[in-house]
């Protein structure tokens, strides 16, 4: 325990966001652990006998964010290299692509993320020749914005002698999917230093904790990351203050999950793909393509992993996108509940990441089953709506089915927010936002279901009830906030104007009306210690 954890701080003269006390002005933290919450009257009695008093001037305590899905050396890397995601065009792109290679004469690869062709006015990713007379013939792996596709130049495939023989290698087209695709993933990482790796797991980390967020679920694998990245960045964390890091390694090999140090052999265990690349595997064919998708899982497999991690203590989890792979995931861990029992099943809490075509029936499964979902809002927010990519690929009809969280909630289906960082940024006001003000109305929650999604939701899918909410015994898990009116907003005007009164006992949190400024995270704390104080504050 470190010395900060021992000190005793009282936080008075502000907003305490805890369902304990709906009014409360203050905290006391001990030992790493949240002590009291109260009023300010009632705080005078803890002034005389603490450590240190921290005086809120109005400012908001909430629990610390949680994200649920992350990829932690990858959204690093997206912060300190070559980011496209806001690039407008194909000749924007290759500007910033060839200004970046010039400035990086020293690096052996060159790695970057974010580009999105659907939002281009060409509407096509930039070919291989092109990018080799960008980068003067020097290998560079760049990714599609969901990470399930990437453009490469020549002389990164001439590291990987066998890619033109995988599946997903079409020879003079971009981009790499599916098997190819992994391959120069794998060579890319591997020709990282360990420096740059560290560099890139610090700098995303310092960035989580700016924005209150507390926790990180790393989401590797061996088709994502590799082990000494997974290690290493669990290494990291135990070492230095930052976020903490909860670890899936998605892996069929549940043997080698737990050396590994992981949680779970969960996380990006791919069902399929995605809807972005064409990749998710669907029941019916895409409307912009003539595929309907790739599946890497059957439902005999969900069931072999469920039934052997929940044997072994491990949680199980899958992405899963498209129809047809969420439906083979409830094929499959429905299988293991008859071989096992339905209680054994949904006391190890399986999860199922992204979780996007959902229909009444899988839904009902997932509650049944006890199924997490772990989804990533923002994802509406980028790719929904009647003009978006998600009716791009699907139309309109099926578009308007993905991501139904309020149909999720009203089942009793557990959530768990996050961003799948570097997908979509960091930003969990930001998901709240996306949850509460979904493109299509009817699958909008209140500020406080996808609050609490991103909170205690992200400590309820590690197997954790005792954490995330500022009650007296939880871990000081904590950001505090500079934030405008505190408001109760739901889906429904009339709840929403009703809540707003102080009589119906209700915590408030900030307006997230969209074009409202975002709350500003003045400092974040991890188990009582620091992790993060905004300059000149």
């Amino acid at each position: 325990m470190s010395v900060y954890e021992d000190r005793t701080v009282l936080l008075r003269g502000g907003e305490v966001h805890s369902p304990a006390d709906p009014f409360a002005t203050a905290m006391v933290v001990e030992r790493g652990h949240v002590a009291w919450v109260g009023s300010e009257g009632a705080a005078d009695a803890f002034a005389s006998g603490v450590d240190e008093v921290v005086d809120l001037d109005g400012a908001l305590v909430t629990p610390a964010f949680v994200d649920a899905h992350v990829h932690t050396t990858a959204t690093g890397l997206a912060l300190t290299g070559l980011d496209l995601s806001s690039a407008a065009s194909l000749a924007d792109a290759a500007e910033r692509i060839r200004a970046y290679a010039e400035a990086r004469p020293e690096d052996r690869i060159l790695i970057g993320h974010g580009w999105d062709a659907a939002r281009w006015p060409e509407r096509r990713p930039l070919t291989r020749a092109e990018l080799d007379a960008l980068t003067g013939g020097r290998p560079l792996y760049l990714t599609r914005i969901d990470v399930h596709s990437a453009v490469v130049t020549t002389a990164l495939l001439d590291l990987v002698p066998s890619v033109r023989a995988l599946d997903g290698f079409h020879d003079g087209q971009q981009p790499l999917t599916g098997a190819a695709h992994h391959a120069v993933r794998a060579a890319s990482y591997a020709a990282l230093s360990p420096r740059q790796r560290t560099e890139a797991q610090r700098a995303a980390r310092h960035h989580a904790a700016s924005l209150g967020i507390g926790t990180l679920h790393e989401c590797g694998g061996p088709e994502i990351s590799s082990e000494d990245d997974f290690t290493g960045l669990l290494d990291l964390a135990r070492s230095e203050p930052g976020p903490r890091i909860v670890g899936y390694w998605a892996d069929l090999d549940i043997d080698r999950a737990r050396a590994l140090g992981a949680l779970g052999a969960a996380g990006d265990l791919f069902a399929d793909g995605s809807l972005g690349s064409h990749t998710a595997c669907l029941h019916e064919p895409y409307a912009d393509h003539s595929s309907a998708g790739v599946a890497h899982l059957d439902a005999a497999a969900v069931t072999a992993h469920v039934v052997a991690c929940t044997e072994s203590g491990l949680q199980a989890g899958f992405h899963a996108i498209g129809d047809a792979a969420v439906d083979a995931v409830v094929e499959g861990v429905r299988a293991a509940s008859e071989k096992l029992g339905l209680a054994r099943i949904r006391a190890a809490r399986h999860r199922v990441e992204h979780a996007e075509m959902l229909t009444p029936e899988s839904v009902a499964a997932f509650a049944e089953l006890g199924l997490t979902a772990s989804v990533q809002p923002a994802f509406d927010a980028y790719w929904g709506g009647e003009d978006g990519m998600y009716a791009d690929r699907l139309g309109a009809e099926r578009a308007r089915a993905l991501n139904p969280y309020a149909a999720l909630l009203r089942a009793g289906v557990p959530l768990a927010f996050g961003s799948d960082s570097p997908v979509t940024p960091l930003d969990p006001w930001g998901t709240v936002r996306a949850a509460a003000f979904h493109r299509t109305p009817e699958h909008r929650v209140s500020v406080r279901a996808a609050f609490t999604a991103h909170t205690r939701g992200g400590w309820r899918a590690v197997g954790r009830d005792d954490a995330g909410t500022l009650v007296p015994g939880a871990p000081a898990d904590y950001a505090i906030w500079r934030a405008g009116e505190l408001v109760v907003q739901a889906p429904d005007d009339r709840v929403a104007r009703w809540s707003t009164d102080p009589r119906s006992g209700t915590p408030g949190l900030p307006d997230l009306t969209p074009g409202s400024a975002l709350p500003v995270c003045l400092r974040t704390v991890v188990s009582g210690q620091t992790v993060f104080v905004r300059p000149n504050e």
